[in-house]
């Protein structure tokens, strides 16, 4: 079974942005399309941070990881998401269902927000790339 990973939450690590770190795991990536999660998403300014609702919807792109351990390691790093202690952690990084836009279901890893929120506004289209666009 191949691992797959589902890059939108934070918007910032799908493809075409420069996000440091990202470079390092590029060549261990497949894309394989555009999908949603069950979540909702917000703006925190320099970046954006989902958390898992059942009445929202993110999109962003799934991804094969060629090398699974040092992907999410690096990727891990990344989010600022500690294993051993993830409730201490910046993101949590969960299995979750992903919705292909051929309407197929995968499960991929996605990273959610673990902090407080504060004011920051919902993204009300669950999409990061659009949103920028509007902004």
């Amino acid at each position: 079974m191949s691992i797959l990973f589902f890059s939108s939450p934070y918007g910032t690590l799908m493809s075409g942005f420069k996000r440091p770190g990202r470079s390092r795991i590029d060549a261990k990536l497949t894309p394989v399309g555009r999908g949603s999660i069950r979540a909702t998403l917000f703006d925190l300014g320099i970046y954006p941070a989902a958390v898992p609702a059942a009445d929202g919807q993110v999109w962003g792109e799934v991804h094969r990881m060629l090398e699974s351990e040092a992907v999410l390691a690096a990727l891990d790093e990344i989010e600022g998401f500690r294993p051993e202690q993830p409730d201490a952690s910046l993101y949590t990084r969960i299995e979750t269902p992903v919705t292909l836009s051929d309407g197929q279901t995968v499960r991929a890893w996605a990273y959610f927000y673990n902090a407080p929120l504060g004011r920051a506004p919902r993204i009300e289209s669950g999409d990061y790339l659009e949103y920028l666009k509007v902004k």
